[in-house]
């Protein structure tokens, strides 16, 4: 009997557990006194879907005290889409309160496209601030120019599913200031007239296409750079130099080579000079066995060759003391 009684004990504990599981009572409660319906094989549907109750009642209980009354079939699916349903009720209460038009299936298309769709409806009402990087641009006198801006931007609710984010329109801005400054005459007109880079830029309509609306910009910061018209001459300086360097070793090296080529043909004349050279007393002797050339004939050459010597000698050595310094 006692175990019968304990078996009945447990099985009552598990029905309750089971009950309270399926049935979350105190939201129930919650929800019906906040006059939502919400019917308890609704809620063991939820269950079954895998669906969080408190993720769908909660935001029921406010979207209805807001007046806006969803549904929990749209709330489910937008949950079952792996959306914020919390966040997405948030938005529509707070775009209700700042009169700006919000439709929840647009909030749950922002929602699932991976934005942050309570922030965008707040950027709606308080515009933000975002600061380029250092945009660095070249007047057309030469001057680098470095300029920083601020961009006043506004969430654009109707361009947020598929318009272009933040990197885009700081993007376009540093284009916008670089087109401006490069066709500007002098740089000191742009530090005179900053503001002439912010009227232009924002009149190019940068904001097309994108998830904002621009309504500012502003010049931070201008500051002057480095001469790069003069550095560019420099470069180009060096580089001519440079090449009539090149060009004037390749003349060296030619004449060089061409002086080397010419003395190997003086060494080639002298060999073959003195190979003719060689072939004289021979021509000679046969001259003198033939009866040619007679033994007096002989004789003068010697001494045509030797008056040849010592006026050679005579020379070098005149030329030798003219070379000499003057000691006195």
């Amino acid at each position: 009997m006692e175990i019968f009684s304990i078996l009945i004990l447990v099985a009552l504990i598990l029905f309750f557990v089971l009950f309270f599981y399926f049935i979350p009572l105190g939201l129930w409660i919650s929800a019906t006194a906040a006059g939502v319906k919400v019917g308890f094989f609704n809620l063991i549907g939820m269950r079954l879907r895998r669906v969080v109750p408190s993720s769908i009642v909660g935001p029921m209980i406010k979207s209805h005290k807001a007046g806006k009354g969803l549904s929990s079939d749209q709330l489910e699916a937008h949950y079952l889409a792996g959306g914020n349903v919390d966040r997405v009720v948030d938005a529509l209460i707070a775009a209700q309160r700042a009169e700006i038009d919000l439709t929840f299936e647009r909030a749950a298309a922002i929602d699932l496209a991976g934005r942050d769709v309570l922030e965008a409806v707040k950027m709606s009402v308080n515009p933000k601030v975002i600061q380029t990087p250092v945009v660095t641009a070249v007047a057309m006198d030469g001057i680098q120019v470095m300029a920083t801006a601020r961009v006043t931007v506004r969430a654009n609710i109707e361009r947020l599913v598929g318009g272009a984010g933040e990197e885009t329109v700081l993007a376009r801005v540093g284009e916008g200031i670089v087109t401006t400054v490069g066709s500007a005459e002098s740089h000191k007109k742009v530090l005179e007239n900053p503001d002439s880079i912010s009227k232009t830029v924002l009149d190019k309509g940068l904001d097309s296409g994108t998830a904002f609306e621009i309504l500012s910009i502003d010049i931070a910061d201008v500051d002057v750079g480095k001469n790069i018209g003069a550095q560019l001459q420099t470069d180009q300086a060096e580089a001519d130099k440079e090449i009539a360097q090149a060009k004037a070793e390749e003349r060296r090296a030619m004449a060089v080579a061409e002086e080397q080529e010419m003395k190997a043909r003086v060494q080639e004349m002298r060999a073959k000079v003195v190979e003719a050279e060689a072939e004289v007393p021979l021509a000679m002797s046969e001259a003198l066995k033939k009866g040619n050339m007679g033994v007096m004939d002989y004789m003068k050459l010697k001494n045509v060759e030797s008056d040849t010597k010592m006026r050679t000698s005579i020379s070098e050595a005149s030329e030798n003391e003219k070379e000499q310094p003057n000691e006195n």
